[in-house]
């Protein structure tokens, strides 16, 4: 079993049914899933997307300047973050809020002492506001954290259950990969994580699980090692 991860929750994964926003029932519900794993021993990380809230290529492509609309961005993962953190907290779960850019009382400023402290004294931490950078997506300020807190693995859970060849929601005949390297991903151009999260990753040695969040049960059974999506490591 993993003692230490990193898990990447996208935004859109919190929405639920909704097309927008937040769905306390899914917020709940991913809450307690997390304190089972909490109540596992595991030292837990996170970082969270915004991409429910506002998406900042979206906005700089509707004509929005690309740095302000990441700015934006930024600020939607932090109240992400937030709302986790106090989802968390109703599940009787010690944990803290980091975040990249300055938000005032609303959360600590990232600072990587700090956040492995908290670790160490069993506390989630929440990375948000991702690397604090416009132009550099969650993903990477996801395998950024994870080496940096020095993550055995880093999870991503999403809505398919593994790496596929093409989009398994569109195409029925995609081919789903159980093991699969980081040039392979690069090279085939998989939508896994971006190509700069893939690079960090396999630059660092950090092996990737991909696996399907919807699924209950499915974050403990990856904590314990189980086969439940797609794992990316190792060369060619």
């Amino acid at each position: 079993m993993y003692k230490r991860v990193l898990l990447k929750l996208s935004g859109e994964a919190l929405m639920g049914d909704r097309p927008y926003g937040i769905s306390p029932e899914v917020m709940d519900s991913l809450a307690g899933e997390l304190a089972v794993v909490h109540g596992l021993g595991v030292e837990l990380g996170i970082v969270v997307g915004g991409g429910n809230i506002f998406r900042g290529v979206a906005g700089a492509a509707r004509g929005m300047d690309r740095a302000a609309a990441d700015q934006m961005g930024m600020l939607a993962t932090v109240m992400n973050a937030l709302a986790l953190q106090d989802a968390l907290v109703r599940h009787d779960v010690p944990v803290r809020v980091m975040s990249a850019v300055e938000v005032g009382k609303a959360a600590e400023p990232f600072v990587r002492a700090r956040a492995l402290n908290h670790l160490k004294k069993g506390r989630i931490v929440i990375f948000g506001a991702g690397t604090g950078n416009p132009f550099f997506t969650t993903d990477t300020a996801a395998a950024l954290r994870a080496l940096e807190i020095k993550a055995q693995v880093l999870f991503k859970a999403t809505q398919v259950d593994g790496v596929y060849d093409k989009d398994p929601r569109k195409y029925p005949d995609a081919r789903r990969f159980g093991r699969i390297s980081y040039h392979e991903v690069l090279k085939l151009g998989l939508q896994v994580m971006d190509a700069a999260a893939v690079a960090l990753a396999m630059d660092g040695d950090l092996p990737l699980v991909v696996f399907n969040m919807q699924v209950p049960g499915n974050i403990e059974k990856a904590i314990r090692g189980e086969d439940v999506g797609s794992v990316v490591a190792g060369g060619d």
